[in-house]
């Protein structure tokens, strides 16, 4: 799980949330040179459910919100290792002003083989809504997506991580096939998929302290199938 790919600016309330280009494509090669290959997340979904090939060592790079340094920054460096990304993007309230992707690199992004899921309409609190609002913010998102960029939209991130029944319900209804959590883990097909662990990458993170992050998260036992946030 990615977020900015730069390095934090002075005074940036979460600086862990930032990874700088040169630190990420450090990390880049060293998975690459321990066997890894990104691939997608329905690619992920086809290999559990219909058997359907990946790579030894499958690995999915999530982006999340819909920063501007994920197209400049993060997608040159998979490029050059011919690799792919997960982008879970917010419709709204981080427009290209304020470092927000930008319609083309949207589909910059689509045209190099990236898949494009949502955080919702806005990056809400998801528990806190009611009925209206969560189809607004699952439902509505999707099909604005779908319509906007023409791709299936099949996954849902929840927006920091906050999920509850009624939300995975909302998600379900929306005919997502899953959704990707913040709950440290590594997934596996026995896992809910509307409640997929990730493994997040903070700033700082070497290529070193990432693999052996990688290794303790798959070796932990799996993370409660009932977690719920919010």
């Amino acid at each position: 799980m990615y977020h900015v790919i730069n390095p934090p600016p002075p005074g940036a309330p979460f600086p862990g949330l930032y990874v700088p280009a040169a630190q990420f494509a450090a990390q880049m090669q060293a998975l690459k040179a321990a066997g890894w290959h990104a691939v997608t997340l329905d690619q992920v979904w086809a290999n559990w459910t219909r058997g359907a090939p990946l790579p030894p060592k499958p690995i999915v790079l999530s982006f999340d919100n819909g920063y501007q340094s994920q197209y400049t920054n993060a997608l040159p460096v998979l490029e050059r290792l011919h690799w792919v990304g997960v982008e879970n993007i917010q419709l709204s309230g981080l427009p290209p002003a304020q470092g927000g992707l930008t319609e083309a690199q949207v589909r910059g992004l689509i045209h190099a083989g990236w898949e494009l899921d949502t955080q919702g309409i806005s990056h809400a609190d998801l528990p806190a809504l009611d009925a209206s609002q969560l189809r607004y913010q699952i439902a509505t998102a999707r099909q604005i997506l779908r319509r906007r960029y023409g791709v299936p939209v099949d996954w849902f991130c929840y927006p920091s991580g906050q999920y509850d029944a009624r939300v995975i319900a909302a998600v379900r209804a929306a005919g997502f096939l899953g959704s990707t959590t913040v709950v440290p883990g590594w997934a596996t097909p026995r896992d809910d998929p509307y409640a997929l662990p990730r493994v997040r990458v903070a700033g700082g993170t070497s290529p070193q302290q990432l693999l052996a992050l990688i290794a303790q998260v798959r070796s932990d036992p799996p993370p409660p199938a009932a977690y719920i946030t919010g």
